[in-house]
């Protein structure tokens, strides 16, 4: 089991939809696929058309007290941990509760051979709840805007991993996907090339002039995954069924 929560500590910079398509994808390709909305707007949730639910099938249990993972929903050939409004009191709840930031991981280790992949939407912030979603992966897939607004957040960026680091060394970023990528806006191509000198691995982009799509830092056996870009219409996962994904 492959664990990867996506992370921005700014909003708008294309988690929740990168979350959703490419866990779609990986679903449609055959593989047990495992959705965790630790976001409070829970809109990840809202777009799988999970609605309604109630706080005992989010994770709050979980964060505060060291519960089981809740049992999930099944929505378009995923399994999904939803979120609502009110797991933002997690926040709080977590505080002062030893290890409290080590329970997703900890649950996530009881359903690895469940899945073999869990793809974890962290909410805009480095509160809590970010960093129980950090702890719990085995990468972080990072998404920066090409505008000015995702170069200003880099430094919080960094200094945000440097934290999580701290807590589990061996944690690294997997991959840097830039969003709302316009190759025909010059500022887009300048903001790229600077992100492509700053950041390793090298982002590459999700250009919204047309469809397209982005090689994963993953590779399954004798197939590559071909994942959908953001935005993205096209169905690009040509792989097949059942192969095994390891990190690159």
């Amino acid at each position: 089991m492959i664990t990867a929560t996506i992370f921005n500590h700014a909003g708008g910079a294309g988690k929740t939809s990168i979350t959703r398509d490419v866990g779609y994808q990986f679903a449609q390709a055959g593989l047990r696929v495992l959705l965790v909305d630790l976001d409070p707007q829970a809109n990840l949730s809202s777009w799988l058309g999970v609605r309604n639910v109630s706080i005992d099938a989010t994770v709050y249990d979980l964060a505060t007290t060291g519960a089981p993972l809740p049992e999930p929903v099944e929505a378009h050939g995923l399994h999904v941990i939803p979120s609502q409004v009110d797991l933002a009191l997690a926040e709080t709840g977590m505080l002062g509760v030893p290890g409290s930031q080590l329970f997703l991981r900890q649950a996530l280790e009881q359903v690895r051979d469940r899945y073999d992949v869990v793809l974890i939407d962290s909410p805009p912030s480095v509160g809590q709840l970010a960093i129980l979603g950090a702890v719990a992966a085995d990468r972080l897939i990072v998404p920066v805007p090409t505008r000015q607004k995702g170069l200003d957040a880099l430094p919080g960026l960094q200094k945000a991993t440097a934290l999580y680091r701290r807590m589990r060394p061996e944690l690294t970023v997997a991959l840097y996907v830039p969003t709302l990528y316009n190759d025909r806006r010059s500022h887009d191509r300048e903001v790229l090339d600077m992100l492509r000198g700053g950041l390793s691995p090298s982002p590459h982009p999700c250009r919204s002039a047309r469809p397209c799509g982005w090689t994963a830092p993953w590779t399954a056996a004798r197939s590559a995954c071909t994942l959908p870009a953001v935005p993205c219409t096209a169905t690009c996962c040509a792989s097949r069924p059942r192969w095994r994904v390891s990190w690159a």
